[in-house]
């Protein structure tokens, strides 16, 4: 079992920086790939980021690469999300997920999702 639990959410200007982390528990998070996925008002829930369980592979969606950036501390059970030059269409809630079918980008892979940290992006 795994609990993850998001934080880093909030309201910011078009054009700044938000830094989302997820926080894990459990003596296994390094065994556990870990993606981050969001949810716009009225849309479908869809893929943003993974790493793998090492840190060395990363993926991002389009809509998100050269923006966002994926990291991991294995130390310390935590996974983060930097955000940068937020944009309007970033709006959504951002969930992190875990799981051992690989750092893909399909939801169904992913075994254990957090409660998710909802991001504003004014313009």
């Amino acid at each position: 079992q795994v609990q993850l639990v998001e934080s880093g959410g909030g309201l910011v200007q078009a054009g700044g920086s938000l830094r989302l982390s997820c926080a894990a528990s459990g003596r296994t998070f390094s065994s556990y790939h870990m993606g981050w996925f969001r949810q716009a008002p009225g849309k479908e829930r869809e893929f943003v980021a993974a790493i793998n369980w090492s840190g060395v592979v990363t993926d991002y969606a389009d809509s998100v690469k050269g923006r966002f950036g994926i990291s991991r501390d294995n130390a310390k059970n935590t996974v983060s999300l930097q955000m940068n030059r937020l944009k309007p269409a970033d709006v959504a809630v951002y969930y992190c997920a875990a799981g051992r079918n690989g750092a893909t980008v399909a939801a169904a892979a992913y075994d254990y999702w957090g409660q998710g940290t909802r991001v504003t992006v004014s313009s």
